[in-house]
């Protein structure tokens, strides 16, 4: 267990110097690349304006989201209607969802629990 630790110790302390070292060149270029997207001034008004353009935004997609909903749900209702004319194209996508939302209650499940694997 020691050596694990020391193991661990050891590449921390590479992850920090390699960050130490080349962590301000990467950002420097991150922020050259993104420039169009900075703000300039950046003053407290102006981010409060973002965030309200942002927040209203997303509100108003809702109707958007909600139609999209039901047109999808009408897709399924049908599918379900004439599921002797199912393709295996359509089982295949259902059944990826279905794993899929198992998968994401599995990983809430175990942020809950604080990322711990143990106690099911």
């Amino acid at each position: 267990m020691a050596s694990k630790l020391q193991q661990l110790q050891a590449k921390a302390t590479h992850a920090a110097q390699f960050v130490a070292k080349h962590g301000c060149a990467y950002h420097k270029q991150l922020l050259e690349q993104n420039k169009q997207y900075i703000q300039e001034p950046a003053t407290v008004e102006k981010c409060n304006l973002l965030a309200k353009q942002l927040f209203y935004t997303r509100l108003a997609s809702i109707p958007g989201r909600y139609e999209a909903f039901w047109k999808e749900l009408d897709y399924v209702k049908q599918l379900w209607k004439l599921k002797q004319e199912l393709k295996i194209e359509d089982a295949g996508i259902a059944a990826l969802f279905g794993l899929e939302c198992f998968a994401w209650f599995c990983a809430g499940e175990i942020v809950g629990r604080g990322f711990t694997f143990t106690g099911y």
